[in-house]
């Protein structure tokens, strides 16, 4: 399992608001097919983050993940609870994080992962860094090294290649 958090992750951490107040986050597509390769393969995807949005739950929903965790304040609370509902223990699991909010679940984990743009603290206590920061492609390269790890990149670019490919549909 891939578990995520999403600001300075999976957005560049920035929060944006117009006039009215109104929340906005830029998401990189290339992310999201690297996530929809995983579900491909039977990887599955969830969501921890400290922060409650509608925009994360319509980006969830738009890809298909059905673990979110929203306004975790104590991420590691959400992570037992997601181990226990799935069943996967700690070792089957990465977790990408960028800040001190994430050590906790960082510590426990099979691979820990951060970004590239993460705070100092952070990228000296995880298994690897990504060279491309939150919301520019990191979570693409995660997704790459997950798959490229269990012999199955080929398998995603041959079926795409093939014009075979259905992101998030397995054949």
């Amino acid at each position: 399992m891939l578990i995520l958090d999403v600001d300075g992750v999976l957005t560049d951490g920035r929060l944006y608001f117009d006039n009215k107040g109104n929340e906005m986050k830029a998401f990189s597509t290339r992310d999201g097919l690297g996530m929809r390769c995983l579900q491909r393969c039977g990887i599955e995807l969830a969501l921890i983050t400290g922060r409650q949005s509608e925009i994360v739950a319509r980006r969830a929903e738009q890809l298909g993940i059905t673990h979110v965790y929203q306004g975790c304040h104590n991420k590691l609370v959400a992570f037992n609870h997601l181990l226990e509902k799935t069943a996967i223990n700690e070792q089957q699991a990465c977790y990408a994080g960028d800040d001190w909010i994430d050590l906790p679940v960082l510590d426990r984990v099979g691979l820990a992962v951060t970004v590239s743009d993460a705070d100092r603290i952070v990228k000296r206590r995880v298994h690897w860094v990504t060279s491309n920061g939150g919301g520019k492609g990191a979570v693409r390269e995660i997704c790459n090294l997950i798959l490229a790890a269990q012999d199955l990149d080929g398998q995603v670019l041959a079926e795409i290649l093939a014009a075979d490919f259905t992101p998030g549909i397995k054949p």
